[in-house]
């Protein structure tokens, strides 16, 4: 009787802008805390990486309540940065994670160009620092208050200056509200982006009808969940046929096809944000889920899923 020989497991490692990843998933900054608070829920080891909680150079206390909105489709979040600033990550969070062994990508932000420089160069310094993600979608305190996302030029010169105070890995979290993402996601490679992140919350507001009042006590938020991953996909297909440079893909994941179709959209790896929060272990089956989709397809890597453009 003839035996057939099983497939071979497909490889799920992949090479994110320098960052090497056993598979292509990791979790949203801002939807997975600093890793630890999910320990008694996931298994971290088997996550692709970990991306932390967005982190300034002082400690910051975040918008005033109420933060959070539940709405059809999806989540507002208004948390404001919400933070331990470089000194209280270092101390109290960074040595868990290096003690993990799953690569760490840290979320940075600032309100200058300056202060991404700064936070970058410190914590470039550190052990268990993988990898640095700039987070764009934050007001330039010295242009105006226009966010460094909205504006190629200020774009540029937040990614510039990042880059020459690292040598870690730099990925940019490109904004979702701009006219063309082309054009922000030329400007983030050209500037010296390793990888891009596709993309950030969309800027939303709820009203409570009842008091007549705006939900939150931030007013506005950002939209998550479902309801923003059709436009991620979009986003992730556009910014692919524009850019050499990997892209992390994130935006309304919650079952493996959702990352699926982001890797079929030019994604090299895919990020779980909103889903975190309902369901925590949503990343490891997304994990299986891809592996499943490769064996089913006969696809050898995870660059196999991508369809062309």
């Amino acid at each position: 009787m003839e035996t057939k020989t099983p497939p071979p497991r497909p490889d799920l490692s992949v090479d994110l802008g320098g960052l090497r990843m056993q598979n292509p998933v990791t979790v949203a900054s801002g939807t997975f805390g600093y890793g630890r608070e999910y320990a008694e829920y996931v298994d971290l080891r088997r996550l692709g990486a970990i991306t932390c909680k967005g982190i300034r150079l002082d400690p910051v206390e975040g918008n005033p309540q109420p933060r959070i909105a539940e709405v059809r489709g999806g989540m507002l979040n208004a948390i404001g940065l919400q933070g331990p600033g470089v000194e209280g990550f270092v101390r109290d969070a960074l040595p868990f994670l290096r003690a993990l062994g799953v690569p760490a990508i840290c979320n940075i932000w600032g309100l200058s160009v300056d202060e991404y420089a700064e936070v970058a160069r410190r914590l470039s310094a550190e052990e268990g620092v993988s990898a640095l993600e700039l987070n764009v979608s934050c007001p330039n305190v010295h242009g105006g208050g226009a966010a460094f996302g909205t504006d190629p030029r200020t774009l540029s010169a937040v990614v510039s200056a990042a880059r020459a105070a690292t040598r870690l890995p730099l990925l940019v979290k490109l904004a979702p509200n701009v006219p063309d993402v082309t054009v922000f996601a030329r400007a983030a490679e050209e500037a010296g982006a390793d990888a891009l992140s596709i993309s950030n919350t969309i800027p939303a507001m709820v009203i409570d009808v009842e008091r007549r009042r705006p939900f939150l006590g931030n007013v506005q938020g950002g939209l998550s969940g479902p309801a923003l991953h059709p436009v991620a996909v979009r986003l992730v297909w556009q910014a692919a046929a524009a850019v050499r440079i990997p892209i992390l893909g994130m935006g309304g994941i919650v079952e493996p096809a959702d990352a699926i179709e982001l890797l079929c959209a030019g994604a090299t790896a895919v990020a779980v944000g909103t889903a975190n929060f309902t369901d925590p272990a949503t990343a490891l089956r997304v994990v299986d889920g891809i592996r499943d989709y490769m064996v089913r397809h006969g696809l050898a890597k995870v660059a196999d899923i991508a369809i062309p453009h």
